[in-house]
């Protein structure tokens, strides 16, 4: 898996990882800020790591959706013809999820829905009702996704309905002093809309089955690629059911689903993995029978497979797996189809297609998503946190592959699943959600009540942490001197005592002259 990003020294890398079926690890980054990033020079780095690790030890590489990296595929591909590229499946699901949140009826209906939870979460008393409410929970939930962030609230505030008509149908709603706010009223007429609210379960209904893929594609816990293909068409099966197949009304949502899946994840190694997925190939009545499975599978038999003779045997045992011969036709076979992963179910059961075998489980072991690449950023930040950190890149490309290594390692000494680190840069992403726009030429009025119940709630907001990192900058601007870094100061740095003192002293000055303020 690879991935290129920028870090806050504004250098260009690209991370490499390795997927195995023990997990993720990472294997090196490396630092591109001085070289154009065109096909043939990714490439060259690409068969720099191929040539490390064995051309005979990698099946699948995935990268970002980017046309240079698509390029450096194809060249790879002709290089290495074992070696099969795509792009990361998680990312095309987010761009589709993008795709139709810019749709005017679904931007229309973010709209309205961000004008209620912001009216929620920033009155105090209204929020506190609802708290009370049995079984509320929390209307925007902060999480790991990018455009999905929207749906998900969306579906939110869907299952909140009922509370949230209640409150506003409410004696205490109409006899508190927030039933004369114009911003109320508007909230109102959204909450009583009942187009708004059936417009809801039409594009949650739409989003659902794109997320539950997104769920099953962004994960390093388990070898994903074996449901690429399933999920892509049962979601725009599920999207045409949605509007009872009147294709006026999914053809704007199925073309953006199609569009991205013609052009960028439609490929041979997802065809091949859903064929020899038994969940799929053994459920005859949703089982998709289009001529590219089959020509997918063949691609990938004469790809990863050299010996013409084995080759013929994989297209004669086909046939065996498809009409559950021999070790397949086990009632335990079937039963256990749905229920085990199916690089395992091949290893158990797969003996009457020994050569099929070993194809299945190289294929269905892969993972179809770099976002081993995109978590490990945050690896990255936490070592490399300032711009005047000079670390030389070998150092911290050292301390990244042993910090996130024994991480790996512990998890596996623990005998516990890979779970992912926090994306702390998705807390931010709900801001549309919950935040108010700054009116120009207003000041704002305090409230008491909401005062008392912010500052002694347990659902306080958290302390905003740049704000308080860039307060001695502040100071400095106000004073018309220059800034001084707190942190520094108590690091000491290279100064000596008396450089410490005056420092201080001259800090004591700037605030002695705001007391009287």
């Amino acid at each position: 898996m690879a991935d290129g990003w920028q870090d806050r020294s504004n250098r260009q890398l690209i991370n490499f990882l390795v997927y195995c079926k023990r997990g993720t690890s990472f294997v090196r980054s490396v630092d591109t800020s001085d070289i154009v990033k065109n096909a043939t020079t990714l490439c060259n780095l690409f068969v720099e790591l191929v040539e490390w690790v064995g051309s005979n030890n990698i099946v699948h590489l995935v990268t970002d959706n980017g046309a240079n990296y698509k390029a450096v595929g194809v060249l790879l591909h002709d290089k290495y013809p074992s070696i099969k590229w795509s792009p990361c499946a998680a990312h095309c699901l987010n761009l589709i999820l993008g795709d139709i949140g810019k749709i005017e009826l679904v931007s229309n209906l973010t709209k309205k829905a961000s004008l209620v939870t912001k009216f929620v979460y920033n009155h105090a008393f209204l929020l506190a009702w609802l708290r009370k409410r049995e079984g509320w929970t929390e209307i925007v939930r902060p999480g790991p996704t990018r455009f999905a962030t929207t749906f998900i609230a969306l579906k939110s505030i869907l299952e909140h309905q009922h509370d949230l008509q209640a409150f506003f149908t409410s004696k205490t709603f109409k006899d508190s002093r927030y039933f004369k706010d114009k911003k109320a009223s508007v909230v109102l007429a959204v909450v009583l809309d009942t187009k708004f609210w059936s417009d809801c379960t039409v594009v949650v209904g739409v989003a659902a089955p794109l997320i539950r893929m997104l769920r099953i594609m962004d994960t390093d816990r388990r070898p994903s690629v074996g449901y690429v293909y399933d999920g892509m068409y049962r979601a725009k099966k599920a999207i045409k059911n949605i509007f009872k197949n009147k294709k006026k009304f999914y053809k704007p949502f199925t073309s953006i689903v199609k569009t991205r899946w013609d052009k960028q994840l439609r490929r041979d190694i997802h065809a091949a993995a859903y064929l020899l997925n038994p969940a799929f190939a053994y459920d005859k009545f949703n089982m998709c029978t289009k001529k590219e499975i089959m020509d997918g599978f063949v691609e990938m038999v004469t790809t990863l497979i050299s010996d013409r003779s084995v080759q013929r045997k994989c297209i004669d045992e086909v046939a065996i797996y498809q009409d559950r011969l021999g070790s397949f036709a086990r009632q335990l076979a079937i039963d256990s189809s749905k229920s085990m992963q199916p690089d395992e179910w091949w290893r158990v059961f797969g003996c009457s297609a020994p050569n099929i075998q070993n194809l299945a489980i190289k294929i269905l072991s892969q993972t179809s998503s770099s976002s081993g690449c995109e978590r490990n950023w945050s690896v990255f930040e936490r070592i490399h946190t300032k711009k005047r950190n000079r670390l030389e890149h070998q150092r911290l490309n050292d301390l990244v592959y042993v910090h996130y290594n024994l991480r790996l390692k512990e998890m596996l000494d623990n005998q516990m699943n890979c779970q992912d680190p926090i994306d702390y840069e998705s807390i931010d992403k709900t801001d549309f959600w919950v935040m108010e726009e700054e009116e120009e030429n207003s000041s704002p009025i305090l409230d008491i009540d909401e005062l008392d119940e912010m500052l002694y709630s347990e659902e306080a907001l958290p302390i905003n942490i740049q704000e308080e990192e860039n307060l001695d900058k502040g100071i400095g601007e106000m004073q018309g001197t220059p800034s001084l870094d707190l942190e520094e100061l108590l690091d000491g740095g290279d100064e000596d005592d008396n450089d410490y003192e005056r420092t201080l002293q001259e800090l004591d000055a700037v605030w002695a002259s705001k007391d009287a303020t």
